[in-house]
């Protein structure tokens, strides 16, 4: 058994390239190639269709994909446990994030990171909660940002982080705009624009949930599109409170008569590595601050 061919498995498995996967790891392209081919004859099969210079993993390589990655994971876990008798803190924690939380929470639970665990390397990866949450099931990440409310993971360690409101925001020049909530009929009866990334489950489940029928006007991703379309007066949006920017006089913030959460937690994989650990504690100690502040 080679870890190190696994280990470019792993990544080939990732980057769907050999040369991509050299590059990333420091080694030459026919290294790569002869690691795979290796690692073929030893399981007796291929793991790869090559078809000029794109790979895809075949239906047997999927199959042990997961397995290896928990190798892998094993691995590192006993490199950090050996670490940590030795009086040191190091490792790799792989985190998936959504872009609210890039934004808002990230960059200061990694100041807080490096302050306290120089050691320690953090890599982020950047998706919605079904990636995240396929992340997690494939070993490809440690831990992940999730949103509780719609989350179906169950084998997971996971700390509840912040709950908070879904909130209704629209334009000074909207009729609605000195309503002290937001009704049902309004969602149903004025144009509506939908949200259709990070967003979308929550605002889909508070729909159904409670039977509205929204005037669904148009569709974007982008939450930057969303506020300048809002404070242009040509609909109003439902978006979690920490996506919604503080100080936009063009925009009135009303909360929902009927009453929506999204409760973002942090699953890990378990075992929990100690460098995961690390980064869990400090991401719920850095939370509760900013819950108290």
């Amino acid at each position: 058994m080679s870890l190190v061919k696994y280990e470019i498995f792993s990544k080939a498995a990732e980057l769907n390239s050999f040369t991509k996967t050299a590059e990333k790891l420091g080694l030459t392209q026919s290294a790569v190639s002869h690691a795979i081919t290796s690692l073929e004859k030893e399981f007796n099969f291929p793991l790869f269709i090559r078809n000029n210079s794109a790979i895809k993993l075949t239906q047997n390589g999927m199959n042990l994909l997961v397995t290896i990655r928990e190798i892998l994971y094993y691995n590192d876990i006993l490199k950090q446990e050996v670490n940590a008798i030795n009086g040191l803190n190091k490792g790799t924690v792989k985190v998936g994030v959504f872009s609210s939380i890039s934004t808002k929470w990230i960059p200061f639970i990694m100041k807080e990171m490096e302050k306290k665990y120089p050691n320690i390397e953090i890599k982020l990866i950047e998706g919605n909660y079904a990636e995240i949450e396929k992340w997690l099931l494939d070993n490809e990440v440690d831990c992940g940002f999730i949103n509780n409310s719609t989350s179906s993971l169950r084998s997971f360690d996971i700390v509840k982080l912040k709950t908070e409101p879904l909130l209704c925001v629209v334009s000074e020049q909207s009729p609605l705009h000195n309503n002290k909530h937001l009704s049902v009929e309004d969602i149903e009866t004025t144009p509506f624009i939908m949200p259709t990334y990070q967003c979308f489950d929550d605002i889909q489940l508070f729909f159904k949930e409670n039977n509205i029928k929204p005037n669904i006007r148009f569709e974007n991703m982008n939450e930057n599109s969303i506020f300048s379309m809002v404070e242009n007066n040509l609909g109003i949006s439902i978006l979690p409170e920490m996506i919604i920017p503080k100080g936009l006089n063009s925009i009135k913030v009303i909360p929902l008569e009927l009453e929506q959460t999204r409760t973002i937690g942090l699953a890990i994989r378990t075992p929990i590595s100690p460098a995961v650990k690390k980064f869990s504690e400090v991401t719920e100690n850095w939370v509760k601050k900013l819950s108290y502040s």
